[in-house]
């Protein structure tokens, strides 16, 4: 059997903890349906035995001291995120026993905010990784980890776009896929699928998928002049969005607007339309009916096939299985 462990502190975030540990115990409850042995012990850490107050305000109970606890005998180790990350990231008996554990455990992972956690223990250094979309900032803080905070989890069992060993994850739910991919993994498809029916989940949202994005609702507080450019873009996604076309509307040399978009939203007018327009196509197929010609009419894409190679070069997905999966 294989023991999967979550540290908990003051102040987790409880679905941090409980929405992936739940994935692993519908795991065994399928195996035993399929009259298979249960794979997976789950086990809660703490600072010390007992109760912890999670963000939520009512209490998870913690059965060891991570101190007192043989990584050697962990398959998997998850670090969730919550309100109370901050002080764990300084929390040095906890960062050492983290950097210990690392090369004893098949598996290390973090959820949400938790990346941050693994980020001051220095185990992120040389890696990808992600979190919620809101610490992203703070976890570019870290110069010598390749944040890619556009992505569910880094987690691949094969390591041709993640890793094996230690990832991350987004924002809270994420976790569940994260935790869905493991099972997986140790499991297979099929059962993991049986996990995700049961929980009444999407199996499974690629790792490689964006995140939330709020590219269709602009942030007010943007400079005016771009403000209104990105109000109409959102508007009009169909029309002429080249740079020389947008500069020309916004009153500004190409260069000038280059650099107020790169100031601004931290990339170039030409990535921004591209992500607009696919966030637009991931909103249309979500809606029953809508046909990938016409979201790729709709969005400016033109074409089906310009539409499909931009979701399979963001969200490692076709059209087709996004609007069967999402639908």
């Amino acid at each position: 059997m294989k023991t999967v462990a979550c540290l908990i502190y003051p102040d987790v975030m409880s679905l941090d903890v409980t929405g992936p540990l739940q994935v692993f115990a519908s795991a065994n409850v399928e195996c035993q349906r399929q009259g298979r042995a249960p794979l997976y012990v789950l086990r809660l850490l703490a600072e010390q035995p007992g109760p912890v107050a999670t963000s939520a305000g009512f209490q998870l109970v913690a059965e060891q001291a991570w101190r007192d606890v043989d990584p050697a005998q962990l398959d998997t180790l998850l670090i969730p995120g919550g309100l109370g990350e901050t002080r764990q990231c300084s929390n040095p008996p906890l960062l050492d026993w983290l950097r210990a554990a690392e090369p004893q455990v098949r598996r290390l992972g973090s959820v949400c905010s938790g990346a941050l956690i693994l980020a001051a223990s220095g185990l992120l250094d040389g890696r990808r990784a992600t979190t919620h979309w809101a610490d992203v900032a703070a976890l570019r803080c870290h110069e010598r980890i390749e944040v890619d905070g556009d992505r569910l989890h880094t987690y691949d069992p094969d390591g041709h776009d993640g890793d094996a060993h230690v990832f991350t994850s987004a924002g809270v739910t994420a976790g569940i896929d994260l935790a869905l991919a493991l099972v997986e993994a140790d499991l297979g498809r099929p059962l993991a699928l049986a996990v995700a029916r049961r929980l009444v989940m999407f199996l499974r949202r690629p790792g490689g998928q964006a995140q939330f994005s709020a590219l269709l609702t602009p942030d007010a507080n943007r400079t005016p002049r771009l403000l209104g450019l990105l109000e109409w873009m959102a508007q009009n996604l169909a029309s002429d969005l080249s740079l020389e076309a947008l500069a020309e509307r916004a009153n500004l040399s190409s260069r000038s607007l280059s650099r107020l978009f790169v100031q601004e939203l931290g990339m170039g007018p030409g990535r921004y339309v591209e992500q607009l327009r696919l966030e637009s196509a991931r909103l249309l197929l979500q809606s029953a009916g809508t046909s990938i010609g016409t979201v790729a009419r709709l969005t400016g894409f033109r074409h089906p096939e310009n539409l499909r190679r931009t979701f399979h070069k963001h969200l490692s997905v076709s059209p087709q299985d996004y609007a069967e999966r999402f639908a």
